[in-house]
């Protein structure tokens, strides 16, 4: 199948690769410009469809992380770019790695079946809350057994930001005790922002700073709305996944808090009896974005479980195409996309049991696979290096991509940009791409006039209030001070009768993470070719240019994460 069946697209076609040439010649380089009829074949649907059919068959069993079947997707990727020629993993091939797989190791921890408690020590007696009706919690990757009894002190949201004038934790003393917070953060924090600020990992982290010893999380009426606690209740037995390091000690975890527990919003009133504030004053507040102050909470709480741990591996596939500059081939444009799924489960009545993830993310990694061939395949190669990192583990937590920007193959400095590639929606002719966090950095202008030479246009955030821009794989490597963006296909359709909105809201609906997310949708492989050319002009905007992406002056997350 070819993208371009029409003389305006094949005009499109032409002009695009005539960049490629362009931007691609060197100064230093005494090699002819090759002609466009030496430029690489347009980018090719059937490849793609290929790609998807083969990641998403019931065969790899939902590629789950450290899962048989994730290995023979990993295997498969490995091959592809093998085919290609490229270079395994950069430059810095270390003892631990096997040829263009960087191997993971996770600890995969499990509750033990009976053993979550958490009773509030009321004024009245002792109130035992039921699991998983009342609370959840999860699975420890430090210990196997936890237990704590410890007085309670309410928070607030427990975040700290000083560029924003947040502090939960000003003339609070929480040392020794544990926390209880509401989740989410103050409404008149920005959507992006706010989600690193409100997040669990940063309210652990904060909670530890000041001595705690537990985390006690709020489910609330407002976050009812969003996200029910009985749908967060249907996953409560699912195994949790932490990549260990060299030291076998899990990354990111806070071994001062020995336990936490997420309790439901009704079932943690019993918490505030007797308290300086009610618990529905407080809900009041977090709906209507008032201030909510902390206070000292009147009961003590325990909390206990016990947890199962075992060891498996996963690897990120890692490639290279060598850049053609002399200097400018030790920096890398990097293009990531995840090749995990969630692998096997059971959703009601249906007989069907494989979350086969044909657009959550084979989509991604096929359309990576398709850019990686048609740069592989250029003469003359862009001035910058481009590196493929296809991870593992990002549906438990972006697990493959941390690893990654944590160790990474080449010196993290040498990362100049990341474009990632996760669930776009190839399911009708779009005319515009979303790059989620483009008003960050200097990648914004990038990526619209990458999109502009092939009239596709770049759209603002649709949907802010998401903060999408914190919850994919990109975000490791904004972690690690590299300018990022997420790229999806925009709302807006060449055909007037598709709203490109209702397909996105119908899919999070109706397929997203279900096992209907399957080849049988209506996938339009000339779109996701198309989606394949617009990656390509990204990546070699970025690749050619002469100065690397910057934060933009003053933005957060350039001024937190700088390197």
């Amino acid at each position: 199948m070819n993208i371009f069946p029409s003389k305006k697209n094949q005009k499109i076609s032409l002009l695009a690769f005539s960049f490629v040439a362009l931007f691609a010649c060197n100064k230093q380089q005494t090699i002819e410009q090759p002609s466009i009829e030496e430029v690489p074949n347009h980018v090719n649907a059937d490849n793609i469809k290929a790609h998807i059919e083969f990641l998403a068959d019931d065969t790899l069993q939902g590629r789950d992380t450290g899962s048989h079947g994730y290995q023979i997707a990993a295997n498969y990727v490995k091959s592809y770019f093998k085919q290609l020629g490229l270079t395994p993993l950069g430059t810095n091939t270390v003892s631990e790695n096997r040829g263009f797989e960087q191997s993971v190791r996770f600890r995969k921890s499990y509750l033990v079946d009976g053993s979550a408690q958490a009773t509030i020590h009321g004024l009245k007696g002792d109130i035992e809350l039921a699991y998983p009706r009342d609370f959840l919690t999860s699975a420890s990757s430090l210990q196997s057994e936890s237990a704590i009894t410890a007085a309670t002190v309410f928070v607030g949201y427990g975040v700290i930001s000083p560029e924003f004038g947040y502090n939960d934790y000003e003339n609070i003393d929480v040392k020794g005790k544990i926390v209880v917070a509401l989740t989410g953060r103050p409404d008149d924090l920005p959507s992006e922002e706010g989600a690193h600020i409100g997040s669990g990992a940063e309210k652990s982290r904060h909670a530890a700073e000041h001595g705690a010893i537990g985390f006690i999380t709020v489910h609330t009426p407002k976050r009812e709305k969003i996200r029910s606690f009985e749908k967060s209740a249907q996953y409560a037995d699912t195994p949790r996944l932490s990549w260990l390091t060299k030291d076998n000690v899990p990354f990111g975890k806070q071994a001062e808090i020995i336990a936490g527990a997420y309790i439901q919003h009704d079932a943690a009133k019993a918490l505030f009896e007797g308290a300086a504030r009610t618990l529905d004053d407080i809900y009041a507040a977090d709906t209507n974005n008032s201030a909510i102050k902390g206070f000292a909470l009147p009961h003590k709480v325990t909390l206990k479980n016990r947890s199962r741990n075992e060891e498996v591996s996963s690897p990120n596939i890692i490639a290279a195409v060598e850049g053609s500059d002399p200097q400018l081939k030790n920096e890398y444009v990097v293009f990531s996309a995840h090749l995990d799924h969630i692998g096997i489960s059971s959703h009601g009545d249906d007989e069907d049991t494989i979350n086969n993830g044909a657009l959550d993310n084979a989509s991604g990694v096929a359309i990576l696979l398709e850019t990686a061939r048609l740069l592989a395949e250029m003469p003359i190669k862009p001035k910058r290096s481009v590196l493929f990192v296809v991870v593992t583990g990002e549906e438990k937590g972006l697990l493959g991509s941390s690893y990654f920007a944590n160790n990474p193959t080449v010196p993290v400095t040498q990362l100049v940009a990341n474009v990632n590639l996760d669930m776009p929606l190839i399911l009708y002719p779009f005319a515009d791409v979303i790059a989620f966090g483009s008003t960050h950095s200097t990648l914004g202008e990038i990526v619209a006039t990458a999109g502009k030479k092939i009239d596709i246009e770049l759209s603002e955030d649709p949907m802010p209030e998401q903060a999408l821009f914190t919850r994919s794989d990109h975000y490791s490597f904004v972690k690690a001070g590299i300018p990022s963006v997420f790229l999806m296909t925009g709302f807006k359709s060449t055909d007037e009768n598709i709203d490109g909105g209702a397909v996105f809201g119908d899919f999070l609906k109706n397929h997203y993470h279900q096992h209907s997310d399957e080849t049988t949708l209506p996938i339009n492989y000339d779109a996701a070719a198309n989606f394949a050319l617009v990656n390509l002009m990204i990546g070699l905007e970025i690749a050619n240019q002469s100065e690397r992406p910057k934060w933009h002056d003053g933005d957060f997350f350039g001024i937190t994460f700088a390197q």
